[in-house]
């Protein structure tokens, strides 16, 4: 006629939940219901992610009479559940239990001073615990001591309705008209300490009972008015054999013959199977019925424990364990309705193993302790921890990225180099001021188009050169603003055709240098080569190969505009996705090789005697271009977003410039600022 305990089982695992109680301790009776109580609920914690602090065994029988073997029993208990930083603590077994442990807290607080009482504990008591005995409280007189202690606990307890009978049944009690009831007597004189006259016994020092007592005044250690789960199981069982039999009697009394008046004689196990096939509602209105295990379909009532100063207390219903409720509501509790021990510093209090990890913060593990014992630790870059005390830290979406606390994911802003922001206004500001500089330098040259300076080294060649090297700088706007399909398709291919096409132009004119001083030697066969035509076709030719890469390269696997989540990690990269990097390297490969060749055969020709010999110039122009181009690799493959962008442009500003200082600076130097040396005559005079 009592729920099977393990719902109560499930419950207490439940409320442990609820509150977020993952470190507890357990004392459970010294018994095979004890033993039996550890097996079942210690395998469920650990499921749950529930930790003993400690278990403790309690006495199944307080010693009465050997104070100094308890006391000593005492002493050894004292270091488990008073050092223990636990705040939640089940206890499962019967009165004799919390007998123990009052006593035990009792005594420790009497001959131990210096240990402080856990009172700001948190106890949470089975059904089996009955707190209306004080037999052994009044033999240590520890009864205000005990109330204090378990004020706030929750208990639970058998499911029990209130039935609107039993007050009237308990007031019309009267111990004088029960002389044949000895139960009432025994229990009026221990209830209110008086006796009542017997015969055969002289008479007791205590006052006599007169009958008129009133049940109300006894504190509720000792009597409670209500209904208690107890009760309320004996009456409906009560109800449960009335029903069967009658359903028997009524079942036999059809089928004898008419007139039959013989006595029905029904044994016990008669009864059993008809138990547990029916279901009736008792006088409360609840229904009565049995499961397939033949156990009461029933739950069981969480009540909160209240204590008062005059050594009583109440039953509070705070909350329910009903398995037939609908899916969810199975376990319900009142936080409002439940009052804590005042010397709680936080309610509902912690109970873990150490303090919870905040925000931005992860469990990690401790070596060697439960798994409740944890450190924490700080979530790594990109991930983070927006509640407390999680297992894992989390990774934030693509387009999104890890603020500093690491507690919250923040929105990426899409970021490419913008003619807006500073950056792209000093580089914008360079390229122009670079192509005006290149652009008034070919104006120059061709104004003074017929003096020498200007016609050695094949002019056609440094026009080339000159328009060139202006398309250089004005390329390297492609790589300015937010990258679209256009510009993706242009950046790289204009800036490898336009840039061989330079390299051509100077490695055409150190290529002249060298066959003109060959040439000038007798019967030499260069002097066929001597004139424009060379020198178109190493310009054409060099730069018809780069042509034919760019061209295969944007067939097969052209650039496109792309978004980079990753390389930047507060912000959306808008990039230009090379599509493939090996045509990009080779690109860049063979503008290498051509420098290399330029810078060889210029290097080469350095001392070569001739006035109008480019290839000193040119020899400290490639150097600059090669210096740059082999430290923008490295640069390169290292900055993310904007900042490669800008290392790009860079180097291609750096480059042109470098070819435009080295080779053209000395001969705008002699073409504005000393005209008089821009003479044959002059030159002549300075070869012989």
């Amino acid at each position: 006629m009592v729920p099977s305990e393990a719902l109560q089982y499930w419950g207490i695992v439940q409320l442990l939940l609820h509150f977020g109680w993952k470190w507890v301790g357990l004392i459970a009776i010294n018994n095979e219901a004890g033993d039996n109580f550890l097996q079942v609920l210690e395998p469920i914690f650990s499921q749950r992610g529930i930790c003993t602090a400690f278990t403790q065994r309690a006495k199944n029988r307080v010693p009465n009479l050997n104070v100094e073997a308890f006391f000593k029993e005492m002493w050894r208990n004292v270091p488990v559940f008073m050092k223990s930083n636990a705040n939640a603590i089940v206890i499962y077994g019967e009165i004799s239990t919390i007998i123990w442990l009052t006593c035990t807290l009792w005594l420790t607080a009497t001959a131990l001073p210096d240990y402080e009482i856990p009172a700001g504990k948190v106890w949470i008591t089975t059904a089996q615990i009955d707190f209306t005995s004080n037999t052994y409280y009044r033999m240590f007189n520890i009864q205000p001591f005990c109330d204090g202690m378990f004020h706030g606990a929750l208990s639970f307890a058998i499911h029990s309705s209130e039935h609107q009978g039993f007050t009237e049944f308990l007031h019309d009690l009267d111990p004088l008209q029960a002389k044949g009831d000895g139960f009432i007597r025994n229990f009026w004189e221990q209830a209110f300490s008086c006796s009542f006259p017997k015969l055969d016994s002289p008479t007791k020092s205590r006052e006599p009972c007169t009958g008129e007592e009133e049940l109300e005044t006894i504190p509720a250690p000792s009597f409670e008015m209500d209904m208690t789960g107890q009760s309320y199981s004996i009456y409906n069982a009560v109800h449960a054999v009335a029903h069967a039999l009658h359903l028997m009697y009524s079942s036999r009394l059809r089928h004898r013959p008419r007139g039959a008046l013989s006595t029905l004689n029904i044994e016990p196990w008669q009864l059993h199977s008809l138990l547990r096939r029916f279901s009736f509602n008792n006088s409360c209105g609840d229904e009565i019925k049995f499961n397939e295990h033949g156990e009461l379909a029933a739950g069981s009532d969480i009540t909160n424990l209240i204590t008062f100063e005059n050594d009583s207390y109440v039953r509070v219903k705070v909350g329910r364990v009903d398995p037939l409720a609908p899916s969810g509501k199975e376990f319900t509790i009142n936080k409002d309705r439940i009052k804590w021990h005042e010397e709680l510093t936080r309610v509902p209090p912690l109970s873990v193993c150490n303090d919870q990890c905040q925000p931005g913060y992860s469990r990690k593990r401790k070596e060697g302790e439960k798994f409740c014992c944890y450190d924490c630790a700080l979530c790594a870059e990109g991930m983070i921890a927006d509640q407390e005390d999680m297992n894992f830290c989390i990774h934030c979406p693509e387009d999104q990225y890890a603020n500093q606390d690491h507690d919250q994911c923040i929105p990426k802003m899409p970021n490419f180099l913008s003619f807006q922001e500073p950056l792209g206004i000093t580089l914008t500001a360079l390229t122009l001021f670079f192509t005006a500089i290149t652009a008034l330098v070919l104006g120059v040259f061709i104004k003074q188009r017929d003096t020498p300076i200007v016609k050695a080294n094949n002019r056609s060649l440094t026009y080339l050169l000159l328009i060139s090297l202006l398309l250089c700088f004005l390329c390297s706007l492609l790589f300015i603003g937010e990258p679209n399909k256009v510009s993706c398709l242009l950046r790289q291919t204009a800036f490898g055709i336009i840039f061989s096409m330079a390299i051509s132009s100077v490695l055409s004119k150190t290529i002249t240098v060298v066959v003109a001083f060959m040439a000038s030697k007798p019967g030499n066969i260069f002097r066929k080569w001597v004139g424009t035509r060379l020198a178109h076709v190493i310009v054409l030719s060099c730069s018809f190969i780069q042509v034919n890469i760019c061209a295969l390269w944007l067939v097969t696997s052209p650039p496109f505009p792309d978004l980079d989540m990753f390389s930047v990690s507060e912000k959306i990269s808008v990039i230009c996705n090379e599509g493939s990097v090996t045509m990009f390297y080779s690109v860049l490969g063979y503008m290498g090789f051509l420098a290399s060749v330029s810078f060889t055969v210029a290097f080469l020709a350095r001392k070569l005697p001739d006035s109008f010999n480019e290839a000193k110039f040119i020899t400290f122009s490639m150097l600059v271009f090669c210096s740059v181009w082999l430290s923008f690799v490295p640069t390169y493959l290292s900055t993310r977003g904007e900042a490669m962008v800008a290392v790009e442009i860079f180097s291609i500003l750096a480059s042109s410039a470098g070819l435009l200082g080295c080779i053209f600076s000395p001969k705008c130097y002699i073409i504005i600022l000393r005209p008089e040396l821009n003479k044959r005559e002059q030159l002549m005079r300075k070869k012989c």
